[in-house]
């Protein structure tokens, strides 16, 4: 079982549009609402990959009703902590034919302690059949930070697996969390160490400082030249082959999800790094986060390259 937590979700509005010009009239021709937010897409996807998985994530209001619901029809089983306010709605403009995708987040609305409190709690409740948990995305408003790390590190002390992909200052207060893996791209490793990272040689060089710094393990994406891995096994490299882009939005948690789900199965590091690499790949030829065939899946991950460093 994997754990799949997702504090800001969202109500995710995928507008396809033939183009985009900023101050223009645009009809979209096609659409697609789903339950979002990065742990949905990450249980969305590894339930593809033949994972079973469980969500948490604060809701609220009629948006937050609406994200259950849309869950439930997708079998994606959840624990919502119910809070005031409106769980917040993203708009996603994907343009047709060219792999661009704009993004527009809301905020999303504010918890308190309490509810942090009840949220920890429900996670914490029964651990015995999960092996990994994964948390994704941002905090809402207001989140006491130290909450998020104690949360961290109690799973971590009870045994499991430990996932981190976020940003920011919960990205800083987990960097020094030994015992976890942290998932970052390539830009925000670059940012954190002041030095560019766009290449697999860059990324293992700031993997191997992010560890002299007692971070745990940190697995950096590069985009369309996959993803990097250094751990005890070794230094690692995954590409995937050419693909034609639809819709990268979600291929992140795509990968994610491909990482952990192979772990959680009894992959090796290394082969684990090769399903992820082919997961976000397969993730950015369809339109909606985590959701693609596992016939594309297959396909791609027998051409995704793998070698040593």
């Amino acid at each position: 079982m994997i754990y799949c937590v997702s504090p800001n979700p969202a109500l995710d509005h995928t507008l396809v549009v033939p183009s985009f010009k900023q101050g223009h009239v645009m009809r979209a021709v096609s659409s697609l609402s789903a339950a979002g937010g990065k742990g949905l897409n990450v249980a969305r996807a590894a339930q593809v990959l033949g994972a079973k998985t469980h969500s948490f994530c604060f809701l609220g209001g009629r948006m937050g009703k609406t994200i259950a619901e849309l869950a439930r029809q997708e079998a994606l089983e959840g624990t919502w902590t119910w809070i005031e306010g409106e769980t917040r709605t993203c708009v996603i403009i994907a343009v047709e034919g060219t792999g661009e995708a704009s993004v527009i987040n809301e905020q999303g609305p504010g918890v308190t302690a309490l509810n942090w409190t009840n949220f920890s709690q429900s996670i914490m409740a029964d651990l015995t059949q999960v092996t990994d948990i994964c948390f994704s995305g941002s905090l809402p408003p207001n989140s006491p930070l130290e909450m998020f790390v104690d949360l961290v590190k109690a799973v971590r002390d009870a045994g499991k697996r430990v996932w981190v992909d976020t940003s920011n200052a919960p990205l800083h207060a987990a960097l020094p969390i030994n015992g976890i893996t942290i998932k970052i791209n390539g830009d925000e490793a670059g940012d954190i160490l002041n030095k560019t990272v766009n290449t697999p040689h860059l990324a293992v060089l700031a993997a191997l400082e992010f560890q002299s710094r007692r971070t745990g393990n940190v697995v950096i994406t590069l985009g369309k030249d996959g993803a990097v891995m250094v751990d005890e096994t070794g230094r690692w490299w995954a590409k995937p082959p050419p693909i034609i882009v639809k819709d990268p939005i979600g291929s992140g948690d795509s990968f994610l999800a491909g990482l952990v789900t192979a772990i959680s199965l009894g992959q090796a590091a290394n082969v684990a790094l090769q399903h992820a690499v082919a997961a976000g790949a397969a993730n950015a030829t369809t339109v909606g986060g985590g959701d693609f065939p596992l016939e594309t899946f297959n396909r791609i991950l027998a051409e995704t390259t793998l070698q040593a460093l």
